[in-house]
Formats: structure tokens, C-alpha cells, sequence
């Protein structure tokens, strides 16, 4: 019989069956999180686990840093996410016999991720060894609209005589992790991370708390149990107890044939870096009371309803490939959950799924991340903006330490400081400060946010313009060079004059130019007056950008092109990723690229290349592209589209889009690749919709992939809701609310007013197919 798998359904991902082997994926896939919490999809009852986790969207503990040989400037902190209090245990016991899936039988079991209802739902027929049957049926959700609450609600129900049931309800701190792997992305096992404060329960009540604090890191958390109890018999009892790492409310009940025992637990959960435990306990006891005045049902209620909104705006609708269809849905939600209610704190690239690459951000929020946010939920992506810039100082003091001016954001964080120990594929992957800048500037095109630009985008254009200036010089031909940066790409490290960084940088420099002009009184308080502006300017049209008029292509840094190609042929498939099986300092200087970096470049600075550039840059960079990086195909499928590979484009949004649920890096055991997900969604709306925003110009180019009959997307921008539906020769524009906009389909202008918009779909350009290193070829989809 074949193993267990995801069934493939619009608007859930189901998985029936009991597959022990597979529980640190599906822990990970089935994982719920608002941005502030995450909870893994561990069963209630604790064992068997893969990996258990719950996380607090930037709570952390700090760690020295390991360097052979220590240098000026090297980071000394790491910093690692806590698997913090674990509220999600229900322990069940069947006439004394613990309720443990490895033993016994599970003649039905199915896991169901709803993603209309935002909750992970159980049902499971148990025979214990001695042939006591039950059913449990389990839901829970963690709340888009009570940010501080989660909840689960769990019902038993005897199968056959009375029997009597136990359950106990845990907070339990300190759980023990493991990991199981020597790759270094994975986060590093913390040993009882947590140090007790206050362990309380509220005799007669089905109420506790327990609030612990961090050794290093010095930050304070809060986490409380509340209940429900519903049993239709009186035979019941209870106890409920608190010590420093363990709290349990226990229930035994006598449960005749026919009836259900019904536990309805609330969770709260508050951190801090300057709070006492004190007020940690007060605030999430509060955040109870607020919970359990809602009820179960309000909180479903409400759950349902936000969604609903949200999938009004984002929805995406795929004719002709039902698995890609869930994916592409999966992915959203997974998205969403990653940045909904984030508020003041980063977004992770595993999100709150897993301990993966220690719980911190990178760039992938604002180059794959925030897009999507911001022109589906844009509050969240304002917040997560508003997050890089509370870190501002520390990004300045960073900027110091290294010798340069303005700010330099840490290339992987949970809290703003640096935490990357290698700087080669770190400190001098300087792009992430221009990734910043471009982020914001789409988040002001799109909403045109005057509040935001002036408290806190301002000041970030005008410290990321200083470290370009500081960065780069103007040689003796007057030319603005940009040396000794790391692009997108880790595996060509330190280069001259990445043409991705210069002209990321450029468009900074001019975006904080603009924005100062227009701002010359805010401008003043920061210190930036019209001649300094005027410098960013002739930076910006000095700016090195490459090009190789032999080849025929841009070069992705300084002698790129003229570096001996790696060995496709001869290296063996299981030596990818190739950073795992090779010296760095043999990748560095060999014409190899472990993710879309130049190809990176024509998607968001698009407007700087002509089509044909696009064409040959692409064809070129195809051909040395292994990504060994879950951030690549969803580029490389965007470009393959705007180009006319549209089949090539197909096959790699396949790849992005089903990353996790395939686990095709096999690490989804350590949590979802956030970024990837997200590239499902800029496959469909930047790739086959060709929606390119430059400088707040909103255009489109429509094309549709031979093995798909219709795709639709929904999206906002300044206001608006708008609908593009794509089906092989023509495409539909519709306004669902807000003000008209203008647009542009495949370069003609059109006003979108109450009236739909139909448009032909042109020709699709015509280039020969191009080729992928040996080997590295993505699966050829077959739709299902």
C-alpha cells in the first residue's frame, strides 16, 4: 500500500492515514501562526513528534558566534528563536492507557489545513492495545483578530462501553529538541533556554500561568491556559497545578456510549524586552478574559471573516493543474499567516514554522515577501517595514563599525543586530540595504501612504543613499563604482561592480533623492540639504552597469564572464547544493550561480533593459543557474515568461510553488521556505500576468501557459480592488471597488472604470529554448 500524501483539494490540504516517518513535514506544513505566534502541527498529545515547536515572533537567545580567526568588525552575538512554552499538549488516557499513535491501531486518521477557515482540524479512531476504541475530533486555530490567542478545541467520544477518560491539558517550558542534521542552515539546539519567573494556578479554576525570561538575551515571556469544560454527566473531576516549567490542568470523567467529553482551551502569550513577568502575567490573563468572552465560536467566527477579506483581495483562481491550484492557495495562506499580525517584528524566512536558518529574516522579505503583502494585505506590509526601520540605530552603528556612513542592515537577524558569521556571503552582501529602499518605495507607490513616508521611509531612502555614497567612488573616468559586494548570488562573493547591487542602488539613490525634494523640511531635521541630494543624482547616472559587447550580455559582476565554467557534467547529482560538497573559494571563482542574481536584476529593474537583453541575459544565465536556492525558480520562471519560454516558465513555477509540500530541498522538516511560497504568487501575478510596478506605474502583459486554460488573480492598489483574468487570446480587467485606475496592457494605456476591460493577448516572442546546466533541468510538469 502506498505511503500516505497530501490529497489534492481547492481549498484544504487533507492528509489521511498514519505515517510516523513523516511527521517533522507535515508538522511543518500544518503549522498555524498570525505573524506573533506559531504553533508546529505536532499532535495534541505531545508523542510521537518530529519536532516540537512554538514560537514568539522575535523572541530569542543570543550566543557567541564560533570564528577560527576572529577579525575587526566580525559579529559576536548570534542569535537563535526559542521553542518557547508549549501549550498546545492534551494528553489523553483511556482507561489508564495513554492515548500514543505508535500503539494500538488508527483505523481512521486524517489531518485537515483549512485554508478558508484558518484552522488545522483531527479526527482519529483509536484502538487501544486492549481494544478500547475512541474517536478524538480536534480543531484549532491561532487568531488573525486576538493577536495574542490560540485555541483548540478537543472532543473524545467512546466508540463502544463507558469508559473512563483522563485528560491533561500542559503548559510545559523546556521541552527537549534535537536536531537530526549536519547542515549548517539549520538552527542550533538550545538546552533549557527558559529560566522560571512566576509559575501560578488559580485554585477551583481552570487557569495558570507560567513566565519565564532568557540567560543571554535577558527577554521576559508570559504564557496562560484557560478552559472549557462540556460533558453531559456530572461525574467529573478535576485538579489543576503549577510549577516552574510545568503546568497541568487534569480532568477524569466516567463517559458513557453516546456521550462526548469536550475541552475547550484557551492560550495567551506576551513577551517582552523591557516588561516585568508581573506585567507579562497581567497582559496575557487579560488577553484570556478577552478570548474566552469571544467564546470558541466567536473566535471561528472571526477567523472566517478576516479570511474572507483577505482572499476577496488575493484570491488566485488556476484551470488545468488541480495540484497547483491547492499549492498556489497553501502558499497564500502560509504568507499570510507568516506576516499577518508580525506588527514591530520581522518576518523569518521559515516564518513561524520551524527553527530553520535560526529563526532570523533576510532579504527575502522585502524582495519575495513584501510584494505580496503589499498589494494584498499592504497594513502588514507597512508593518514589517516599520520594523526594519526601528532598527535604524543599530543599522547605523553597524554601518560605523565597518567604516561607512548611513546604515547597513544586517544581512540575517531576529532583532536587528548582524548574527552572520561568514561576511563573504554576509556583511558584503550589501544589496539587502537597496532591497530595503525598493520595498518601500512599492509600498508608497502602491498606497501612496504619506504618514508612512514621512515618520519612517524618508529617513530610511536618506540613510540607505549615504552608505551607497559612502560605498561606492566615482573613478577617474567619472564613473560610480560599487567594489567588493556580494550580489544575490552566494557563490560569486566579494566582486566589482554587481550590475544587480549597482542598479538596485541606483534607484535607491534617485528614489531618496525625489523623496527629499519633495520633503525639504523633514529633509532639514535629518541633515540632508540639496547639495548632498545632488550628489545622489550623479551617482546615480554615473553608475557602473556591465555589459560584455562580445557576448552579447551583461556580465553579473567584473570578470564574471571570463571565469572558467564549472563542471556541470561531472558533478554528481547528490553534490547538490554544491556549498555543502565544495570549497567556497572553488565556486567563487568559476562561472556558477547558485540562484538568479543578474536574472534577479531584469525582473525588478526591467525597465533598465531592452527585450532582447532580456532574451540573450536570460538564455545566458539559464545555462549556469543550479539553484541550489528555493529563491530561484520563481525569478527565473518570471523572466522565462516575460521572454516567451512560457512551458520552461510552467515547469519552474511547479517547482516554487510546490517546494514544501514535495519537500524538494528536503529540509521542510526545519520549517516552510517562506520566500518561496510567496514566489508562487509573483509566478502567477508578475510572470503570467507580467504586472511590473516601476515607479508607481502599474502595467501589465498578460500571457498564458499552454497546459493551463484560465489563470485569475485578484490584487489592491491605492485603494482599489482589481481582478485580471488571463485566458489564452485575450484577457479580462475588472474594478471590484476603489477609484479608477490607469493601467497598461502589453504597452497600450486604458482607464479601468466600472465597465470590464477585454484586451487580445499579442503573439508570444519567439527565441530558441534555452539550456540548463547538466542535470539541473526542473521536472517537466505534468499537470494533475
Amino acid at each position: 500500500m502506498d505511503k500516505p500524501s497530501y490529497e489534492i483539494s481547492p481549498w484544504q490540504l487533507r492528509w489521511q492515514g498514519l505515517d510516523l516517518d513523516a511527521l517533522r513535514r507535515t508538522e511543518s506544513t500544518f503549522a498555524l501562526s498570525n505573524g506573533h505566534i506559531g504553533l508546529r502541527g505536532t499532535f495534541e498529545e505531545s508523542e510521537p513528534r518530529g519536532l516540537p515547536g512554538t514560537y514568539l515572533n522575535g523572541f530569542y537567545e543570543r550566543r557567541k558566534l564560533p570564528y577560527a580567526e576572529a577579525g575587526y568588525g566580525f559579529p559576536e552575538d548570534g542569535q537563535t528563536v526559542v521553542n518557547v512554552t508549549d501549550g498546545k499538549i492534551i494528553r489523553l488516557l483511556v482507561e489508564d492507557e495513554p492515548l500514543d499513535m505508535r500503539y494500538g491501531s488508527a483505523p481512521r486518521h486524517e489531518r485537515v489545513l483549512d485554508f478558508r477557515s484558518g484552522s488545522l482540524r483531527r479526527r482519529t479512531e483509536w484502538v487501544s492495545p486492549t481494544g478500547r476504541r475512541v474517536r478524538i475530533t480536534s480543531e484549532r486555530l491561532v487568531s488573525f483578530t486576538q493577536r495574542a490567542i490560540a485555541a483548540i478545541n478537543y472532543t473524545v467520544e467512546p466508540l463502544d462501553d463507558e469508559i473512563q477518560l483522563v485528560v491533561q491539558s500542559d503548559l510545559l517550558a523546556n521541552e527537549p529538541v534535537t536536531t537530526r542534521t549536519d547542515d549548517p542552515r539549520v538552527a542550533a539546539a538550545l538546552d533549557n533556554p527558559l529560566i522560571s519567573d512566576d509559575a501560578f494556578a488559580e485554585r477551583g479554576s481552570y487557569r495558570a500561568v507560567l513566565a519565564h525570561h532568557t540567560r543571554a538575551s535577558g527577554l521576559r515571556m508570559a504564557a496562560a491556559m484557560d478552559h472549557e469544560l462540556f460533558l453531559d454527566e456530572d461525574n467529573i473531576r478535576t485538579e489543576i497545578k503549577a510549577e516552574e516549567d510545568l503546568a497541568r490542568l487534569t480532568v477524569a470523567a466516567d463517559v458513557p456510549k453516546g456521550s462526548k467529553l469536550t475541552l475547550t482551551k484557551y492560550l495567551a502569550y506576551g513577551w517582552s524586552s523591557k516588561r516585568s513577568s508581573p506585567a507579562l502575567r497581567s497582559q496575557v490573563e487579560a488577553a484570556l478574559v478577552g478570548a474566552l468572552q469571544t467564546g470558541w465560536e466567536g473566535l471561528l467566527a472571526e477567523q472566517r471573516a478576516f479570511l474572507d477579506e483577505f482572499w476577496d483581495t488575493a484570491d488566485i483562481e488556476i484551470e488545468g493543474d488541480a495540484e497547483l491550484q491547492q499549492a498556489v492557495r497553501f502558499a497564500l495562506f502560509h504568507v499570510l499567516q507568516a506576516g499577518a499580525r508580525g506588527e514591530t517584528r520581522a518576518i523569518p524566512a521559515k516564518g513561524l514554522t520551524g527553527p530553520g536558518y535560526d529563526g532570523h529574516a533576510f532579504w527575502d522579505t522585502e524582495t519575495f515577501v513584501l510584494p505580496v503583502l503589499t498589494y494584498t494585505i499592504p497594513d502588514a506590509a507597512r508593518d514589517a517595514l516599520r520594523w526594519r526601520h526601528s532598527t535604524l540605530d543599530k543599522a547605523r552603528a553597524r554601518a560605523e563599525t565597518l567604516c561607512q556612513k548611513g546604515a547597513a542592515f544586517p544581512w540575517r537577524s531576529i532583532s536587528g543586530d548582524e548574527c552572520s558569521g561568514y561576511w563573504p556571503a554576509g556583511t558584503a552582501a550589501f544589496h539587502i540595504n537597496a532591497d530595503i529602499a525598493d520595498a518601500t518605495m512599492r509600498y508608497l507607490y502602491a498606497t501612496q501612504d504619506k504618514s508612512f513616508e514621512s515618520e519612517c521611509a524618508l529617513e530610511m531612502l536618506v540613510e540607505t543613499a549615504r552608505l551607497w555614497m559612502s560605498l561606492g567612488h566615482h573613478d577617474t573616468h567619472g564613473n560610480f563604482r560599487i567594489d567588493g559586494v556580494t550580489g544575490p548570488d552566494e557563490y560569486t562573493a566579494v566582486a566589482d561592480n554587481n550590475v544587480y547591487t549597482n542598479l538596485m542602488a541606483r534607484r535607491n539613490l534617485r528614489a531618496a533623492a525625489a523623496m527629499v525634494e519633495a520633503n525639504t523640511a523633514l529633509a532639514h531635521d535629518l541633515g540632508v540639504d540639496t547639495e548632498e541630494a545632488s550628489r545622489w543624482r550623479d551617482a546615480a547616472d554615473a553608475m557602473v552597469v556591465l555589459y560584455d559587447d562580445d557576448l552579447g550580455v551583461h556580465p553579473q559582476s567584473e570578470c564574471f564572464t571570463s571565469h572558467a565554467r564549472w563542471d556541470f557534467r561531472n558533478t554528481p547529482d547528490e553534490n547538490y547544493p554544491l556549498l555543502l560538497n565544495y570549497p567556497y573559494f572553488d565556486l567563487y571563482r568559476k562561472q556558477v550561480v547558485k540562484q538568479a542574481d543578474l536574472v534577479l536584476a531584469l525582473h525588478l529593474c526591467g525597465d533598465e533593459f531592452t527585450p532582447d537583453q532580456k532574451a540573450r541575459d536570460f538564455a545566458y544565465y539559464e545555462a549556469l543557474t543550479v539553484r541550489d536556492s528555493s529563491l530561484s525558480a520563481s525569478t527565473q520562471a518570471v523572466i522565462a515568461a516575460e521572454v516567451g519560454h512560457l512551458e520552461l516558465a510552467y515547469d519552474y513555477f511547479a517547482e516554487a510553488a510546490l517546494t514544501d509540500l514535495h519537500d524538494l530541498h528536503g529540509n521542510v522538516q526545519n520549517g516552510l521556505h517562506i520566500a518561496s511560497l510567496a514566489g508562487a504568487w509573483l509566478v502567477v501575478v508578475a510572470g503570467f500576468g507580467g504586472m511590473r510596478d516601476h515607479h508607481g506605474n502599474l502595467t501589465f502583459a498578460p500571457r498564458l501557459p499552454p497546459e493551463l486554460t484560465k489563470i485569475a488573480f485578484r490584487m489592491t492598489f491605492r485603494g482599489s480592488k482589481i481582478a485580471v483574468e488571463i485566458r489564452p487570446e485575450r484577457a479580462a480587467y475588472r474594478l471590484h471597488a476603489g477609484e479608477p485606475l490607469e493601467l497598461t496592457h502589453h504597452g497600450d494605456p486604458f482607464t479601468l472604470g466600472t465597465e470590464p476591460v477585454i484586451l487580445p493577448i499579442p503573439a508570444t516572442p519567439d527565441h530558441p529554448a534555452p539550456r540548463q546546466p547538466h542535470g539541473r533541468a526542473p521536472t517537466r510538469r505534468r499537470p494533475r
